[in-house]
């Protein structure tokens, strides 16, 4: 089988599907990624063939230190709003319009696009190549077909297709999630039901014992413009009986925060999978890669949404009693180093993460997502 990945956006759109490309690659396929340029040092540094689908600034990972810039917080109809402006029109169109020519060097048997990746849906139709879809929007509630479909059919006809209002064909194939089991929003159903995988091995879940460890995250791209958030959290954490890990981006200096107790470190990035084994909690802005590794590892959250997915991820944890939020603009550091000792002492939220992550580990690895793709080519 010849694969051919696609995502649009940054590195928190590539990350979940390097997995899975792996495993594919692991069962003897050949694998190639298109996306944005200036992640394809990433995607060929995890040895693929990487496609660039717009200039290597676009989405440039390359570190640099810049100043914070103030602090933005997107309510959910905002991020809506925003998401069918540069994800079904401007994101769409420089996919459809660079995916055939990626298509037509690579010749894939099958492509699996990220699910905000509308773009590649069209190339992949106009050329017969079938499409598979894998989630990375853990409630699903941003793609909202009343202000999605209208954009994205202004970018179909353009390429002489039908419209498509309801969205059928963004999951008319294989859908694949490696997302928990449930935790997708009801409010956002799909005509398929998902194929659940597990991309990692199943982590050791901590058993709270001793001085509490918690470890805070603003993601990849939200960081530059936290404005004083970091601040904030770290002042509501230094005299909560806490150690305290923080990674602020690789374009953001730690000295930019002050000296800081020596319970608390600061650092530009760690991998999530070496600092979340170790800690009792996570402090976030809700994004679903950040959101669905700290459910995988049974852990709490204490979430300040600041924009794109984030509004609905938490609002979704909330429902499932597995987080708490608290509004990004508004909450002082007293707020937040309350509600984080709060949390760290409710053994009820404690219960249903680890029953989340109990699920998680219940699902097959990633060969049954390989079988899944294998399957949707065809004899």
């Amino acid at each position: 089988m010849r694969l051919l990945v696609t995502f649009v956006g940054g590195l928190g759109h590539l990350a979940p599907l390097l997995p899975l490309a792996r495993a594919a690659r692991d069962a003897g396929h050949e694998v190639g990624i298109a996306g944005s340029g200036g992640l394809v040092p990433t995607i060929e540094e995890a040895g693929f063939r990487a496609f660039a689908t717009s200039p290597p600034p676009h989405h440039d990972q390359v570190p640099a230190s810049q100043g914070r810039e103030p602090l933005e917080v997107m309510d959910a109809a905002a991020t809506e709003a925003e998401f069918a402006r540069n994800f079904a029109s401007r994101g769409a169109r420089r996919m459809a319009a660079a995916v055939p020519a990626v298509i037509d060097a690579f010749r894939p048997d099958l492509v699996l696009r990220d699910e905000t990746d509308l773009g590649t849906t069209i190339a992949a139709e106009l050329l017969g190549v079938p499409v598979a879809t894998h989630l990375v929007l853990a409630s699903g509630l941003l793609v909202r077909p009343e202000l999605v479909g209208p954009e994205l059919d202004v970018v179909r006809a353009e390429h002489g297709l039908a419209p498509d209002p309801a969205l059928t064909r963004l999951t008319s194939g294989l859908v694949l999630s490696d997302a928990p089991p449930g935790f997708r929003s009801p409010e956002a159903p799909l005509a398929v039901t998902p194929v659940h995988y597990r991309s990692t091995t199943p982590p050791a879940l901590r058993e709270p014992r001793g001085r509490r460890t918690v470890y805070v995250t603003l993601g990849t791209i939200f960081n530059h413009g936290s404005g004083d958030l970091f601040d904030r959290i770290l002042a509501g954490l230094h005299d909560r009986g806490v150690d305290v890990v923080a990674t602020v981006g690789r374009r953001l200096d730690p000295a930019d925060l002050g000296p800081q107790p020596s319970h608390v470190r600061v650092e530009r990035f760690l991998p999530q999978h070496e600092v979340l084994p170790g800690v009792d909690l996570v402090v976030s802005h809700g994004g679903s890669g950040s959101l669905v590794a700290t459910l995988a590892h049974g852990l709490p959250s204490v979430l300040l949404p600041l924009g794109a997915d984030q509004p609905h991820n938490a609002r979704r944890a909330s429902e499932l009693g597995l987080a708490t939020t608290l509004d990004a603009a508004t909450a002082s550091a007293d707020d937040i180093g309350e509600q984080v000792v709060a949390t760290l002492g409710d053994s009820a939220t404690r219960e249903r993460c680890r029953a989340v992550a109990a699920a998680v580990a219940a699902a097959p690895g990633p060969e049954a997502a390989v079988a899944a793709l294998e399957a949707a080519i065809g004899p």
